[in-house]
């Protein structure tokens, strides 16, 4: 199945939001259901109660209205009061600026965000380029080095949790970006548990119950398909026929964008 093929819409309960936001709102939120970028901004929005109006996009066709929000073409974007904001760190930071009456993901104190921040680097800079090398090696000498990496990248991020990793957050009892940008990853796992041998008691007692938190919390539940859905797409980076940024950066080792 070619990718600009996916699925055209979300499903389960995540089709549920999708219909729920359909109205005419001052955010508009172009969106892929598919893409764990897209994922943690969705996550961001639902839990800033922030109105918007979801639009599915291809990212895959390129649609040349759809490059004047997103000059590369990528998920997420949003427009904003007649203004474009792509990228998905970005817009995090952009929600939390434009919306400072909304549930806060980034903490008051100037010392506790720089550590914030100091994780989400950690996990764009670490773990997802891990998480992807594993999916998509072929052979099981590179599998073999990517999840030990991933494993070990893991165990750092749990290792800075803060508050003793007593949680049920990264930041201790309220959750924060450091939490929102794994989060789709993390659903993401079984499918290298299923098929590159991962394993989540290879990580620690702090790692383990922070996904077990992290799975079951509303913002992530309704914003995420069907596995079946998934299925169909991460077939082709676990054969590395995939032809997004992501995996095309992955395979010719560059930096993911």
């Amino acid at each position: 199945m070619p990718d600009a093929d996916i699925h055209p819409n979300a499903t389960g309960r995540a089709l549920k939001v999708v219909e729920a936001h359909q109205e005419p709102a001052d955010l508009m939120f172009y969106a892929g259901w598919f893409c764990p970028f897209v994922q943690r901004v969705w996550i961001a929005l639902e839990e800033k109660g922030i109105h918007y109006q979801y639009k599915e996009e291809n990212p895959y066709h390129k649609d040349k209205e759809f490059l004047k929000v997103s000059p590369k073409g990528l998920v997420p974007a949003l427009v904003h009061n007649d203004k474009p904001i792509h990228e998905s760190l970005v817009i995090l930071e952009y929600l939390e600026e434009a919306f400072p009456n909304t549930k806060p993901l980034l903490p008051q104190d100037p010392y506790t965000r720089s550590l914030v921040r100091l994780s989400i680097d950690h996990t764009s800079k670490s773990i997802i380029p891990t998480f992807f090398k594993l999916l998509q090696s072929q052979d099981a000498s590179s599998q073999d080095s990517a999840r030990s990496s991933l494993y070990e990248a893991l165990q750092k991020w749990s290792d800075g949790m803060l508050d003793g990793g007593k949680g049920p957050w990264w930041a201790g009892e309220e959750m924060t970006l450091a939490d929102v940008v794994l989060m789709p990853f993390i659903g993401r796992l079984y499918i290298l548990e299923e098929n590159r041998a991962f394993d989540l008691s290879r990580t620690n007692e702090k790692f383990s119950a922070w996904v077990k938190h992290a799975l079951a919390h509303p913002s992530m539940e309704k914003t995420s398909s069907e596995r079946n859905y998934y299925a169909q797409i991460y077939n082709r980076y676990l054969k590395n026929e995939a032809q997004s940024e992501a995996a095309k950066a992955t395979r010719s080792g560059g930096v993911i964008p």
